[in-house]
């Protein structure tokens, strides 16, 4: 996991990223009731006027969701399920699948930009888990450095 980190710290450029913040700092719905009269947590919750750090938590369950689905390799299933939960297709961005030769890249890399910072996540093949951090926008407006693949829904 700490290559994955290290990787995933020098795609978004030069300047020192922030740390993560746990999932319990973005506030969260209230609880709701089930059925059974059982009080469930519904989980975080996308805050549109929130800052990045406080989408972290909802960004990072989305993306823990999608790993442990079916497709955890495939960079459009992070970019639907981010869209699902309200995410803008419009500020999204990611990296291919396959590397130029076809082979299943080493890493994928997806973003959404949160007004001048980034939400982005890695996940591969090596991964333990995936990693999701925020960090500065690039100078250029983007995300991701280097070449990226249209994200359409």
């Amino acid at each position: 996991m700490l290559s994955a980190g290290l990787t995933l710290a020098g795609c978004v450029g030069a300047v020192d990223a922030p740390s993560p913040l746990p999932t319990d700092a973005a506030p969260t719905a209230a609880p709701t009731s089930s059925p059974g009269g059982q009080t469930a947590s519904p989980g975080p919750r996308l805050v549109p006027d929130g800052t990045a750090a406080e989408n972290l938590p909802v960004f990072a369950s989305v993306v823990d969701a999608v790993w442990t689905s079916e497709t955890p390799l495939q960079g459009s299933a992070y970019i639907d399920a981010l869209a699902a939960e309200g995410f803008a297709i419009a500020d999204m961005e990611r990296t291919a699948d396959l590397s130029t030769v076809g082979e299943p890249a080493e890493s994928i890399q997806f973003s959404v930009r949160w007004a001048d910072e980034c939400l982005i996540g890695q996940v591969g093949p090596g991964f333990e888990a995936p990693v999701t951090i925020v960090a500065p926008l690039l100078a250029e407006g983007t995300c991701l450095v280097g070449a990226t693949v249209p994200v359409e829904r």
